[in-house]
């Protein structure tokens, strides 16, 4: 993972001092409630339902062990004792004081650690495929990229007041894991016909009130233009993007509004405007950054699979390793994920004890790292497989050894209005009842991949537009109902595009929700063709099926 020069160090240092002045200053009584509020959500900070939420930056997910037990140590502290992962990459905690923030901010600091941007209308934590630098089928490693374009965007003065908040994704293999066509820049590696590595950069994608797939604008972009090309974007973005409504105010709208076409053809003048000398990031830049990369480099001997002997004999392990782990593009290693998906509790949340037990393992398997998924879940890119039985059995009495990654139990979910101040509906109770209903293991790998998404409000941070179940709340006079799309699909690449869920119908009450899902699951065990996925079955029948069983 990158490591911070002295630069890093002293900007963070700096911004943790300034704030805290800041806080100070409001607590006196100088700075009213309106002159405060930009200046802590540029620190991540937020006044929700009952506290104030920070939310963490976690750069394209990567953390170290230090790290990790640095958030369990402030969620034992400051918090309650628990830690909310989310589709960003990030971390929130949402019950802090104001006073503490500033001492928050500074032990983040000592670990390299900051919340800066991770709200506010600005380029966001930037977020990338959690199997970049170890993936099979990886093109190459597209981490410093992403590193030198956050450093380039922080901070920037031309991009912290945008008409919105800005969201980047990369992804750098064959399948793209960064859902990087829902995202206002979506930026994939690719080869051109004569071999050499470029980009595919996507723009206008984006979920919340109004879904969108990013389409299109440049294919074969050169390396080194990354940074320039990304910034006439952002330019063309500033300058027309709506700021008279904020509901229109994302740069999907503005692509919508102008058209493709006319859009690129706006980034293209901007472009041509930016001086040759300032279009190409120096090599040197990105060699230097990559050396600021803790490489890791595998054993001189390859790992053994000695965990099959067990899996022969132990059909719970087997299991585990079949749904848990993943393809290393190092012989003898495996991914492994653990899921934060597990019987009563909200997806996504890990205890303080989950916390510094995810560092130990970090530390004794993984080579002293993780990473945080956007399907909420946390991983060790580095274990060996000889390893897995012991991983294994160091994971069950922490609660993070549930064979369920991908299956129906995998829900991603939003706090909803149990935290969040924009809520309109519950969200965190319904996934605790699909997680219920579906508790059956066996079930749940018989339908296969199926993706249950929710979101208590249209600003989507549960992705429920691409969800295979899509769930969002709304609010009928004061009482929760949920709209249920399914068909919804975040994509993998431009031969595999995202699709936007279709609408069942009419909502439902809460107490319906489990019962339609449901049913909706049943039509696709009848229906299902062979190994026919939940996904394909709905585009080959459609939604009507469907909606006769859901509202029967």
């Amino acid at each position: 993972m990158y490591r911070y020069d002295t630069t890093d160090i002293r900007l963070v240092r700096e911004r943790v001092e300034e704030y805290r002045s800041q806080v100070q200053r409001r607590i006196s009584g100088d700075l009213s409630e309106d002159e405060f509020r930009p200046l802590r959500l540029m620190n991540g900070l937020y006044l929700q339902r009952h506290a104030y939420m920070l939310r963490i930056a976690v750069p394209y997910g990567l953390m170290s062990a230090a790290q990790m037990r640095k958030l369990a140590f402030i969620t034992e502290r400051y918090d309650r004792g628990v830690g909310h992962w989310t589709t960003r990459q990030n971390l929130q905690l949402n019950w802090l004081r104001l006073e503490d923030t500033p001492d928050i901010l500074g032990h983040l600091a000592d670990v390299e650690m900051h919340a800066m941007q991770t709200s506010g209308n600005c380029v966001r934590n930037i977020t990338c495929d959690p199997w970049a630098g170890i993936a099979p089928d990886e093109l190459f490693d597209v981490r410093p990229w992403c590193e030198v374009l956050r450093q380039y965007t922080t901070l920037h003065p031309e991009f912290m007041y945008l008409p919105r908040k800005f969201k980047i994704a990369f992804s750098g293999a064959v399948e793209d894991r960064a859902a990087t066509q829902i995202h206002d820049i979506g930026i994939e590696a690719m080869r051109n016909p004569d071999g050499q590595s470029s980009w595919r950069v996507y723009v206008g994608g984006g979920l919340g009130r109004t879904p969108r797939v990013g389409q299109i604008v440049r294919e074969g972009l050169p390396l080194d233009e990354l940074v320039a090309y990304c910034e006439a974007i952002l330019r063309v973005y500033n300058l027309h993007g709506r700021r008279d409504n904020k509901f229109k105010a994302r740069i999907k709208i503005l692509v919508g509004e102008l058209g493709l076409e006319a859009f690129k053809a706006e980034v293209e003048a901007e472009y041509a405007e930016i001086p040759e000398a300032d279009k190409h990031v120096d090599l040197a830049r990105i060699a230097a950054i990559t050396r600021q990369f803790q490489v890791v480099q595998p054993d001189a001997e390859a790992a053994v699979d000695a965990h099959r002997a067990r899996a022969e004999v132990d059909p719970t392990f087997a299991r585990w390793v079949e749904a848990n782990t993943v393809a290393h593009r190092w012989p003898g290693y495996r991914i492994v994920q653990l899921s934060l998906k597990y019987h009563g509790r909200a997806p996504g949340d890990a205890s303080t004890a989950q916390l510094y037990g995810i560092a130990d393992v970090m530390d004794r398997y993984s080579r002293g790292y993780g990473v945080a998924t956007y399907q909420q879940n946390v991983a060790l890119q580095f274990v060996k497989s000889s390893d897995l039985s012991a991983l294994y059995d160091a994971l069950v009495p922490m609660g993070l050894a549930t064979a369920n990654i991908g299956t129906v139990q995998d829900i991603i979910c939003c706090p909803g209005m149990d935290y969040c101040s924009l809520a309109n509906a519950h969200s965190i109770p319904i996934a605790k009842a699909l997680h219920e209903r579906f508790l059956d293991l066996d079930d749940a790998y018989d339908l296969g991949p199926v993706h249950i998404k929710m979101s208590g409000c249209i600003n989507a941070c549960g992705h429920h537009h691409v969800g295979h179940i899509g769930i969002l709340g709304i609010d009928k006079k004061g009482v929760d109902f949920y709209q249920i799309a399914i068909g919804g699909y975040a994509g993998t690449g431009p031969g595999d595009p995202a699709r936007i869920g279709r609408i069942l119908g009419q909502a439902v009450a809460k107490e319906r929700v489990v019962d339609v899902v449901e049913r909706v699951l049943e039509v696709y065990r009848e229906k299902r063709q062979g190994i026919e996925t939940f996904v394909q079955t709905v585009e080959r029948l459609g939604v009507s099926p469907f909606q006769e069983a859901a509202y029967a």
